[in-house]
């Protein structure tokens, strides 16, 4: 089943626009109704499953508990029964989650087929109510006003759900998770939730998940930009060198993506996010990568050259290892029931072509390229080459000589062909690869050319005893890079800017607001101020008029005469407190609870501590305004109790992560 509609659709979409509303770029509303059906039909095949496995539960006990010999037949008929229902409900879910043909890319030149994620799919949440309730209860404002941000929100929630599958959809993905930060800062107080439940299911078996932490919204939103750049590679057409090229950079962002996540996020609640997981998906990722190098080489290598063939040799045996170590990951006792057959059959198949490509690669080396070695002034350096291409020498043969090159080649094509065979018995193994014919088509073409030049050479001479080849050296010219995620490169304004500064007006900051007349006297309005956005009472002159009006040191300035003044800057305020009439002018305050408590810990402290305080809060106040802000950390302390701390300052607002955001 295909995530994307046909393009003439969804510009009609975009023209008319869907549910009154147009469509955001980078969305795709045709795949919402295709994930629905989909999702239905995981959904039905889970509680079968969960009923069978409830009844096999049921069965053995029995089973364990009878002493009666009829009854443990009659049990056993049915364990059978159950087993088989089973097996066949979860080959059915297998086929619906594994799917890879529908990703991969429609180019007529033959290329194995990569291996894609499918993204998560999420239930539509309403947080409407949540957030009115919020600014409302925290920020004191009049909910109705933002009722266009908080649309705003939704909308784009809606449409992360459904990205399409290119640069646009990438770039919906991460302008959504960048809103996230904001949201987090705004609105996930420590002290309380908001009392969202954020609905996932897992990429691979449909199973859902539901949580209440928002850093389970932002991993799952990261595991889809990850899964989204799969899509983009597979799509790839690796017939060209920019397509080749295209598909190395898609892949190498995906693997950035999972170990991203896999760093930052714990106690995932789905298994598709565990650590084993995204661990065993960034070693498939840079496993492609390979193949992808792989293929460029194979792609402007020359024909009958001696280290074209070389290299090709050497660049398939490191796939073949890559693919190797896949595989190992896979096989771990948490995932072996979890990942595909169908994942598990390909990383299989790979490992085996690709080891008999490098063996057919260095035969070509040795029998095709035999002229060209005696043409070389220095021999030697042919030579030496041959035998560095092998794990380890070759016995009893000199490589300088044609019989013993020919000998040796042999060898190495009766090695790719046991390969290749092998790749053909674990392809026809498994259901699913059997409907993949691009694959077989690649598996018979590599077997065929193999089995004609050992015919070949078999014919020039009947006489020549095989030798046993030695395994290739793997080795790569250019070692996969893991490219971490540029959430920077998209960049978002907060949604909700209208509620102030972050840095002050933000979810885990408390405050009491006031509103007092100042008049200016003879001696001035006696106070002092710094910074902007808001505005900071920096000094407040005793028995002046700021301190008779009530204003105190440590205040934000947050409105003047009425006129909202939270992103105004310094000069601003100042030109309108010089300015006030007679009747003096109209202040709205605010005073940052975590101020006052700083005060009194201030006044009880030493000359030495009452410094550092001081520097402390000075040093807040001097950055605000900036792009750095200070994060705080949360992490599960003992006994289930948090414990907080100061976190690292970033340079970006987007995408800045606390040190391990945990899902629970």
């Amino acid at each position: 089943m295909s995530d994307t509609g046909s393009e003439e659709e969804v510009s009609v979409l975009r023209e008319e626009g869907v549910s009154g509303g147009s469509v955001r770029k980078g969305c795709d509303p045709l795949v919402l109704t295709q994930r629905s059906k989909l999702q239905q039909r995981r959904a039905k095949l889970n509680q079968q499953i969960n009923r069978e496995l409830r009844l096999r539960t049921g069965a053995e006990n029995l089973y364990r508990a009878t002493t009666n010999q009829k009854v443990k037949e009659t049990v056993s008929l049915e364990l059978s029964f159950v087993n088989s229902n089973l097996q066949l409900l979860k080959e059915e879910l297998e086929e619906l989650n594994s799917s890879m043909e529908v990703y991969q890319t429609e180019s007529e030149k033959v290329n194995v087929p990569m291996i894609p994620l499918g993204l998560k799919e999420t239930k539509e949440i309403d947080m409407t109510i949540p957030l009115q309730d919020f600014i409302s209860e925290h920020y004191g404002e009049d909910a109705s006003l933002y009722m266009s941000e908080v649309k705003e929100f939704m909308d784009l929630r809606q449409a992360m759900r459904t990205p399409s599958r290119n640069d646009a959809g990438l770039e919906l993905l991460m302008e959504y998770y960048n809103q996230l930060y904001f949201l987090d800062q705004r609105f996930f107080a420590p002290h309380r939730t908001l009392g969202v439940h954020f609905h996932w299911y897992d990429s691979l078996t449909g199973v859902p998940s539901c949580q209440r932490a928002l850093a389970f919204e932002k991993g799952s939103v990261l595991f889809n930009i990850g899964a989204l750049y799969t899509q983009i590679g597979a799509r790839q057409d690796r017939s060209t060198l920019p397509g080749i090229q295209n598909a190395i950079d898609a892949f190498q962002r995906a693997a950035g993506a999972f170990l991203y996540l896999q760093e930052n996020f714990s106690h995932a609640p789905s298994l598709d996010m565990s650590s084993p997981a995204l661990s065993m998906l960034v070693r498939l990722m840079v496993a492609q990568v390979q193949e992808c190098i792989c293929e460029r080489v194979t792609l402007t290598m020359e024909e009958n050259d001696l280290m074209s063939n070389l290299q090709a040799a050497q660049e398939s045996a490191r796939v073949s290892d890559v693919y190797s170590l896949v595989l190992q990951a896979m096989s771990v006792p948490l995932l072996k029931d979890y990942v595909p057959f169908s994942w598990l059959s390909v990383v299989q198949v790979k490992t085996q072509h690709f080891r008999a490509l490098a063996h057919y690669y260095t035969a070509a080396a040795l029998c095709d390229c035999s002229d060209m070695i005696d043409k070389v002034n220095d021999c030697g350096s042919a030579v030496k080459a041959l035998k560095l291409v092998h794990t380890r020498p070759p016995d009893t043969l000199c490589l300088q000589e044609p019989e013993d090159r020919l000998r040796l080649g042999k060898g190495h094509l009766r090695k790719a062909i046991i390969r290749h065979e092998e790749a053909l018995r674990l392809h026809g193994v498994c259901k699913m690869l059997r409907k993949m014919d691009i694959l077989q088509e690649v598996l018979s073409y590599a077997h065929t050319r193999s089995l004609e030049k050992y015919s070949d050479i078999d014919q020039e001479d009947d006489f020549c005893e095989i030798a046993e080849a030695p395994e290739i050296q793997s080795h790569t010219y250019q070692k996969p890079d893991i490219k971490t995620p540029d959430f920077s490169s998209v960049r978002v304004t907060d949604i909700f800017h209208r509620l102030g500064p972050l840095s002050l007006f933000c979810a885990r900051n408390r405050w009491v607001g006031r509103r007092l007349c100042l008049v200016r006297g003879e001696a001035g309005l006696g106070l002092t101020l710094r910074g902007d956005s808001p505005v900071l009472v920096a000094g407040v002159l005793p028995e002046g008029c700021a301190a008779e009006a009530g204003l105190h040191e440590g205040d934000y300035i947050v409105a003047v005469n009425g006129s909202d003044c939270r992103w105004a800057e310094h000069a601003e305020v100042v030109h309108v407190l010089k300015g006030c009439s007679e009747r003096g002018v109209e202040l709205d305050v605010i005073t940052l609870l975590t101020n006052e408590v700083e005060k009194r810990a201030a006044s009880l402290s030493p000359s030495s501590d009452r410094e550092t305080v001081t520097q402390q809060r000075q040093g807040g106040d001097s950055d605000r305004g900036s792009t750095s802000l200070l994060n705080w950390s949360w992490r599960s302390g003992g006994g289930g109790r948090v414990t907080k701390r100061l976190g690292s300052t970033f340079s970006l607002p987007f995408g800045s992560l606390r040190e391990s955001e945990s899902m629970y």
